[in-house]
């Protein structure tokens, strides 16, 4: 997958790790957004580096977007325990 598609990816995992761990965000939807994005990237480093598994070249592989909306949600908790309560 090229750059393009990573980034598509990373939109709809974080809005899938949006609705799946609802709550008010520190960064609006835009921090969601580019925390989505950066936690395809993410999870895609991790599964290949840590888990041995080579990144598909094709966009609706299941363990790829397992691994990207994984690693959503993983920078989206991290993100709320550090920021949390910035939007009190």
């Amino acid at each position: 997958m090229g750059i393009i598609s990573w980034i598509i990816l990373g939109l709809l995992a974080g809005a899938i790790a949006k609705i799946l761990l609802p709550g008010r965000d520190p960064g609006g939807l835009i921090g969601t957004t580019l925390i989505g994005i950066a936690g395809a990237f993410t999870g895609g480093w991790l599964s290949a580096k840590i888990l041995d598994r080579p990144i598909q070249n094709q966009f609706f592989d299941l363990p790829t977007w397992g691994a990207a909306i994984g690693g959503s949600l993983v920078l989206l908790i991290a993100y709320r325990l550090l920021f949390g309560n910035s939007r009190d």
